[in-house]
């Protein structure tokens, strides 16, 4: 007996190709492959599923949640499912999935009607990440961009709700779709644009729904298309801000006002559904009118006054007090305020209203005209005083102005220093009252007639005189005489001797004896000499010689001679 093995190609022919799931199948199995849809018989229903003979070697198994309507399944029915995989890594069993089954069919049918850029019509079920998910026949993907025209907030509003929907992509590979609703809407917007583009013209009446406000405007849908209604066109009258008027959601009526069809922009009015106020200004407040209204604006140089809606008058500083000088206007005027004015002007192209607030009183100066006319003696305290002259309070608020012209009869003021202070109560006569420039002019030295009217009769040339000295220039010194004359000791008269510097001589304050020697009534000059009477052999020659000796123009009292002693005084 031989002990070799028979040779397995000798007992089984190999010669043909055996598909291995048929041997196991046995030949009554039908041909299938995974991924592909088959039919069979349920056989068994339990809690958790189904048992299912689809003709091959071995049942499939359905879990509950796999079948949409478990609950009517029964032995016996039939089933298609996907066959997922042969053997299961758990029990070796066939994997079936209904679900997949119920989805292929779906998408076949789904795919053989529709295509790219079609209409269809689905509920939103669910959110997603990024969208939502959307029932179209299959579940297609809506990116949360192409969900609405404008930014959604709440993707939640939108669950459970039926739409209209495009068709953008669909990827038979991978089996999705992506769907927009928001081209759709775009779509019927801008055919409604094109209609009312094709509708609308300047002066129309459009009814329309705030949707957007900004700093300079508001946004409006017209029903289909945005006009802009800018600031400037919301009222006649002054607003700060557009949600002063408009609200967002608000229904609103505006004026077309322009349109731009290539841009497809439209400009709206508010204001213009009312007649401009300025039209007729002139006739309802002309010139000379009282006028009642607010401030709505205040500024440094005056206050604007609302008179009516959407006319403004201006009430500059300069017309809010007749006394006082205003340098801001809140000082006097604040936004709110309820006012009382004068229309003075109205410049209707540039529209512009001048105002006075003081004309609706009494002009205190013209009062004044009538109690004070010139030649009024006036007593008052000197409140104010510049290099020119002082101001003089008459009564509150109406002041007086001495020049220093009219201060002295005798004496050269330079500077109201000189003789009166801040503070002082003086005395004056009222010479010129003028209300228009509210300048009323005063004079100290007329109250006392002028001394050198009579100059004659109180000094003759040779008469001794005394007096005190009161000022040294470079040129002589000026001595006080009676009756408040003032009389100059040229340098040349102050010593027999040659004399370099009046200060040597002489000093502020001294009292001295001289002689006069010249009396000018024109030029209101007094010549003095100290020489003696030997040393002055005519005194008429020696007078003319002295007065030779004054420059031409050169005044018997000179501030700017007394300031450069003073300091040629200090250097020394």
């Amino acid at each position: 007996m031989s002990n070799e093995l028979p040779n397995l190609a000798d007992l089984f022919d190999f010669s043909e190709s055996v598909d291995m799931n048929t041997l196991l199948a046995g030949e009554d199995t039908q041909q299938i492959e995974e991924g592909s849809v088959v039919v069979g018989k349920v056989v068994r229903k339990t809690d958790n599923g189904v048992s299912v003979d689809f003709n091959f070697k071995s049942e499939g198994f359905v879990p509950k949640h796999e079948i949409p309507n478990f609950d009517e399944i029964e032995v016996g029915s039939e089933l298609n499912a996907v066959l997922e995989s042969i053997e299961s890594e758990d029990d070796g069993l066939p994997v079936l999935s209904v679900e997949k089954a119920i989805f292929k069919e779906a998408w076949d049918k789904f795919t053989k009607v529709h295509e790219e850029g079609a209409i269809v019509k689905g509920e939103v079920k669910r959110r997603v990440k990024g969208g939502l998910m959307v029932d179209v026949g299959v579940e297609a993907f809506l990116p949360g961009s192409q969900v609405d025209t404008s930014p959604v907030r709440n993707m939640d509003e939108f669950l459970s709700n039926t739409y209209d929907f495009k068709i953008l992509k669909i990827n038979k590979d991978r089996r999705n779709v992506v769907i927009s609703r928001r081209e759709l809407l775009e779509e019927e917007k801008s055919k409604l644009r094109s209609e009312i583009m094709e509708d609308i013209t300047p002066g129309q009446l459009r009814k329309g729904t705030v949707k957007n406000i900004t700093d300079f405007g508001a946004f409006v849908d017209l029903n289909g298309i945005d006009g802009l209604i800018h600031i400037t066109d919301m009222s006649w009258g002054r607003i700060s801000h557009p949600s002063e008027m408009l609200e967002v959601g608000q229904e609103i009526e505006a004026v077309i006002l322009e349109i731009d069809r290539e841009k497809e922009r439209v400009s709206l009015g508010l204001k213009q559904k009312s007649n401009d106020p300025w039209e007729n200004v002139e006739q309802t407040f002309p010139a000379g009118t009282r006028v009642k209204g607010k401030v709505v604006n205040v500024m440094p140089y005056g206050a604007f006054i609302e008179i009516v809606e959407g006319v403004e008058g201006l009430i500059h500083v300069s017309e809010m007090s007749w006394t006082k000088r205003v340098t801001r206007a809140s000082d006097v005027l604040n936004v709110g305020d309820e006012v009382e004015a004068v229309v003075l002007e109205i410049q209707k192209d540039s529209k512009k209203i001048s105002l006075g607030l003081r004309q609706t009183q009494m002009n205190p100066w013209e009062e004044a005209a009538r109690k004070y006319p010139p030649g009024t003696k006036i007593t008052g305290k000197v409140r104010n005083m510049t290099s020119y002259g002082a101001f003089v309070e008459i009564e509150q608020d109406i002041d007086g102005m001495v020049h220093i012209s009219d201060m002295s009869w005798t004496r050269k003021i330079n500077n109201p220093a000189e003789l009166l202070k801040k503070g002082d109560v003086v005395s004056a006569i009222v010479l010129e009252i003028n209300p228009d420039q509210q300048r009323i002019s005063l004079s100290m030295k007329d109250l006392s007639e002028n001394p050198w009217d009579k100059i004659s009769e109180f000094y003759k040339i040779g008469d001794s005189v005394k007096g005190t000295v009161t000022k040294l220039t470079n040129f002589g010194a000026f001595v006080e005489l009676e009756n408040d004359i003032d009389g100059l000791i040229h340098i040349s008269q102050l010593s027999d001797e040659r004399v370099n510097k009046v200060k040597d001589i002489i000093a502020v304050g001294d009292q001295v004896e001289a002689r006069v020697i010249k009396i000018d009534p024109v030029e209101r000059r007094i010549g003095l000499t100290m020489k003696s009477a030997d040393a002055i052999a005519n005194v008429e020659t020696a007078a003319a010689a002295d007065v030779q000796n004054l420059k031409p123009g050169e005044h018997m009292v000179d501030m700017g001679d007394l300031l450069d002693d003073v300091f040629e005084s200090g250097q020394e």
